[in-house]
């Protein structure tokens, strides 16, 4: 039986055409905007965090602007006053309701930074405490899992990303929707799909692992894990994995490995593979291209889209992969336990 989260995992290929149609005529106004700023502090959580997490990493790679992820107690708790003369902050959320996030926005406002808000809430507290809004265009999502509301904000990240000047391809940008919907059929049509899904049901913990701009997929697809199916699922940078915690990769806690086809990372994530494979441990891999799946136990495809882009289509298997998952262990993937669509943080 589909699942809601399966539904609108299918409804991405148009929900990206329609937020890169909305935002891509605004990149001149985000360049003004921005004109007067030299470095972007990103504001969220949860899966909006693991979108600005893209977002900073293509800021620094290819707009070279020195980014950095807020942390909002500073100002929601500690209530500390900080000179951000010479910031674009950017505060991400689905909903555009979530009061920490707003209140953090306005805070950098009156600390003297400018404000943009990447959201799916047209007319939210949060689309209007912002100097720019860049409004999505996903649709309602009722499923409790982010999918069509991240892959959009991933998108508008990538518009704010030409605006701030990043050295790309816009016509990357533009093959993306169609990528997307590939994928989603290439991966539903892959015999490793059931497979992964078999062997992750019989495992009490996995770690998912990534690095640079693809590190926030491992982030968001380790979020999805844990809040669908309740695994002990762990994300970090494959640097910070070999740093110690790989230690921890063994027979009962697999290794998900995500990769843009192309790029300076790639070869690491390779070698990632063969380490754990070589201990005896299982590695799947999303994405990586033909070697990353010869040096993994089983492999989910990724995109034919170059390494800035990826992200917007990455995550798409481990979408697919977490709704099986949940239904192979009789779970509902639409409504987890203790969850809902907007959270608020004291």
């Amino acid at each position: 039986m589909s699942s809601r989260m399966r539904a609108e995992i299918g409804e991405q290929p148009e929900a990206l055409r329609r937020t890169l149609d909305s935002l891509l005529p605004r990149v001149s106004e985000i360049g003004q905007l921005a004109r007067s700023t030299r470095q972007v502090l990103f504001i969220a959580r949860g899966s909006s965090d693991n979108a600005a997490v893209y977002g900073r990493y293509l800021a620094e790679t290819h707009a070279s602007r020195l980014s950095t992820l807020a942390a909002p107690s500073v100002a929601t708790v500690y209530k500390k006053k900080l000179d951000l003369s010479g910031v674009l902050a950017v505060a991400i959320s689905q909903s555009g309701k979530t009061e920490e996030i707003v209140e953090t926005l306005g805070w950098a406002a009156d600390c003297g930074a400018r404000t943009v808000a990447v959201t799916n809430g047209a007319g939210s507290p949060l689309a209007e405490a912002a100097e720019l809004a860049l409004i999505t265009e996903a649709g309602d999502e009722l499923a409790v899992p982010a999918t069509k509301t991240y892959t959009t904000q991933l998108a508008a990240l990538a518009v704010l990303g030409l605006g701030l000047g990043a050295d790309v391809d816009l016509s990357d940008l533009r093959r993306v929707p169609d990528e997307v919907e590939r994928l989603i059929e290439a991966t539903e049509a892959s015999e490793a799909l059931p497979a992964i899904a078999g062997e992750l049901s019989g495992v009490p913990g996995a770690v998912v692992s990534g690095r640079g701009i693809a590190f926030g997929t491992a982030l968001e697809l380790a979020l999805k894990l844990k809040e669908a199916c309740y695994l002990h699922a762990m994300g970090l940078s494959y640097a910070d994995l070999l740093h110690g915690p790989i230690a921890v990769v063994d027979a009962e806690t697999p290794a998900i490995l995500v990769a843009a086809g192309s790029g300076p990372t790639l070869l690491g994530t390779i070698a990632l593979a063969r380490r754990v494979t070589g201990e005896g441990a299982r590695a799947y891999s999303v994405g990586g291209g033909a070697e990353l799946a010869a040096a993994s136990s089983l492999a989910l495809p990724g995109p034919a889209l170059p390494e800035w882009v990826a992200p917007l289509a990455l995550i798409v298997p481990g979408q697919l992969l977490t709704e099986v998952l949940a239904r192979t262990i009789g779970l509902d993937p639409d409504v987890p336990r203790g969850l809902n669509k907007v959270t608020q943080t004291n």
